[in-house]
């Protein structure tokens, strides 16, 4: 019989982790959950995510899929994994069997993240490593009139990062929204792919407008300018979470 191929949805704290991916050199969410699977079933399992987050970035959604030749149901999968995963800051909130033809990665046509800013005199203390602390005051209407020029399909070379492993800069960037809630300033990211560091290098440039100390216009130019030289700041990891994970005709909303 051919093996069953479970999907997951986790929810994680990215803060005791070197990323989501496998790591030579320290703890990976996708370590843990092969290391739980492999406690239920006693079989060895490779976990293939979505997106591929950071040392210290969170995910509310991310979604994954593995194969084994063992037949729980869904609920007992997910229930069980969870036990296993215990202590660590990771949790199964859905699990389903798939069709061996969907994929985590490739069948995905959409990826969101959020960034959290908050922007305030004292320091953190509920929120730490939760959001990124940004003390002079910003305006969120800048960063989000600065952002609009982001949008649509470009060379996001400014905002990559020099390790990134993606075959071309050209990206199409369907949503970037600021916003703000109090203390808390909000950009939502929305986009088929990304590059690396791109979410957290465009919010560090957005970042740079809001305090005043660019103005509007400079994002249009950096992008332009095809450069990762003119960068002006790459935003904390901490601040950043991966939201959803989008796919065609969807049975499970995350």
């Amino acid at each position: 019989m051919a093996p069953t191929r479970y999907a997951l949805t986790l929810e994680f704290d990215g803060t005791p982790f070197f990323g989501l991916q496998r790591q030579k050199d320290g703890p990976s969410v996708q370590q843990a959950v092969e290391e739980a699977v492999h406690g239920v079933t006693g079989e060895e399992v490779t976990l293939h995510s979505a997106g591929r987050t950071d040392t210290g970035v969170h995910a509310l959604a991310m979604r994954s899929h593995f194969d084994v030749e063992s037949k729980l149901t869904p609920f007992r999968m997910g229930e069980a994994i969870n036990a296993h995963l215990r202590p660590a800051p990771i949790a199964v909130t859905h699990c389903e069997v798939v069709p061996e033809d969907w994929h985590a990665r490739f069948s995905c046509i959409g990826r969101r993240y959020l960034y959290r800013i908050i922007n305030r005199r004292a320091p953190l203390t509920l929120e730490k490593n939760r959001a990124w602390l940004v003390s002079p005051d910003c305006d969120a209407e800048a960063m989000h009139r600065a952002a609009q020029s982001l949008l649509g399909h470009h060379d996001f070379t400014t905002f990559r990062s020099v390790h990134c492993q993606a075959k071309s800069p050209l990206k199409t960037l369907d949503r970037l929204d600021v916003s703000r809630h109090g203390d808390e300033i909000r950009i939502e990211v929305a986009a088929r792919s990304f590059l690396h560091h791109q979410v957290r290098s465009m919010v560090g440039c957005l970042a740079l407008v809001g305090m005043g100390r660019w103005n509007e216009g400079r994002i249009a130019e950096v992008l332009e300018a095809k450069d990762r030289q003119e960068l002006g700041l790459n935003a904390p990891s901490h601040g950043l979470y991966f939201v959803e994970a989008i796919y065609p005709d969807d049975r499970h909303g995350a």
